[in-house]
Formats: structure tokens, C-alpha cells, sequence
């Protein structure tokens, strides 16, 4: 049962004065409805973007672009999105087709981490930036407060493994796709000269090839 967006105004801290945004905002494209989230998401993606380059430029002033740019590109990834929009029970609140939320939809980390920003675009066009700058500052605050370093990227990091190694840079391939059109999985095989191929699933391409090298840095890094 879906619940009333009364009860994630409440967890965001913002009432909405055109309540429409929000049920549009949580509104999953299999319902067939002409208005839903994707459109919302596309404005509150640039608008996260934007809060979290801000929060960044005050909170680490003495950092390079690069850094920050690493930092930036964390915070915004589905992933990071993903278990914030779950530390909220977000999947509680959105509208989906009864065969999509059959499917597991309210538990998607794509779908959770689409919807959040589209909760963002909505909250930028009824009440500007300013809450959804104070919003972004608080449900980030704790990945912010325990990010001591730049993280690297996992592939970026076995791309700079490789070349010291003197090798050439990795390679990766699609080798499988399962599971049904709008929650596919993608089998990835990660390719380094001179070490064993390391496989694994994501339910995006980019998902899995990060898993592959995250388990190749594990492998080339343990004692």
C-alpha cells in the first residue's frame, strides 16, 4: 500500500503548495499516466549537482577541482542516491503499476535513486533552490562528514594500477544480459594482461564493470 505524501513531506521538511509536483515526482512510468518522474529527474539531477559543488567549495576549500570532482561524482551516483532515498523508505511512497511493484520496483536502486532527484526537481519548481539546497545539506550531511578523502572511482583506479604495472589499459565486455527489459542484469567480464578475468552482474553495464574492478583491486591488493 502506497503511502501518503503527507508522511514524506514530513521526513523532507517541506510542504508542498502545489501538492501535484510531488504525486508527479512519485509517479512511475508503468502506470501509463502522461505526466511522471522522468522529467523531473532530468531538473533535479542539475539541481543536485549543482547543492552539492556548493556544499563541496565550502567544506573543502583548500582542494583542488580535481578532488572536488571526485568527491562531487560520488555523492551524486545512483548508488550514494539509492541508499539515501532507503534511509527514508522512499519506495513506500511511489506510484508504480501493480506488475511493476510486484516486480520489486519500490526495492530498484535505479528507480529509488531516479525518483529522488525527481523529488528534487519538484521541490526546486515549488519553492526554488534554497530548499532544496537545506534539504541536500541534510540527508548528505553524514556521507560529507565520514568522506575523509577523495574516493577514487574503482575503475579509474585500476586504470592508474595498470598503466604503473606497465600494462595495457583494462578491457571490458558484455558476456551475458538477463532478466526482463525494464530490470535487466548485465554480465561483465574484466579483462587485465596477465591476470585471471574477473566476471560480474549489475543491473546496469556501468554497475557491473565498477563491480569487476572493485573485485580485481580487492584481488591485486590483498597481502
Amino acid at each position: 500500500m502506497i503511502k501518503p505524501c503527507k508522511e514524506l513531506e514530513e521526513k523532507i521538511g517541506y510542504s508542498f503548495k502545489n501538492e501535484t509536483l510531488l504525486q508527479i515526482a512519485l509517479t512511475h512510468s508503468s502506470t501509463g499516466h502522461d505526466e511522471n518522474y522522468e522529467r523531473l529527474e532530468f531538473l533535479g539531477d542539475r539541481v543536485l549537482g549543482l547543492a552539492i559543488a556548493s556544499l563541496l567549495f565550502k567544506k573543502f576549500p583548500k582542494e583542488n577541482e580535481g578532488d572536488l570532482a571526485k568527491r562531487l561524482a560520488f555523492l551524486v551516483q545512483g548508488e550514494t542516491l539509492a541508499k539515501l532515498s532507503s534511509q527514508i523508505s522512499l519506495g513506500d511512497y511511489i506510484i508504480f503499476s501493480d506488475a511493476e511493484r510486484d516486480a520489486g520496483g519500490a526495492k530498484n536502486d535505479h528507480i529509488l535513486a531516479d525518483v529522488f532527484e525527481s523529488v528534487i526537481g519538484a521541490l526546486y519548481l515549488d519553492g526554488g533552490f534554497a530548499p532544496c539546497y537545506a534539504l541536500i545539506e541534510t540527508q548528505w550531511e553524514g556521507v560529507l562528514e565520514v568522506m575523509k578523502k577523495p574516493p577514487q572511482h574503482p575503475k579509474t583506479e585500476i586504470q592508474e594500477w595498470a598503466q604503473a604495472q606497465g600494462l595495457p589499459l583494462p578491457h571490458y565486455d558484455i558476456i551475458g544480459q538477463s532478466g526482463p527489459d525494464h530490470v535487466p542484469i548485465f554480465e561483465i567480464q574484466l579483462t587485465v594482461k596477465g591476470h585471471a578475468p574477473i566476471i560480474a552482474k549489475g543491473r546496469s553495464r556501468a554497475e557491473a564493470e565498477k563491480l569487476a574492478a572493485e573485485d580485481f583491486m580487492k584481488g591485486v591488493s590483498a597481502p
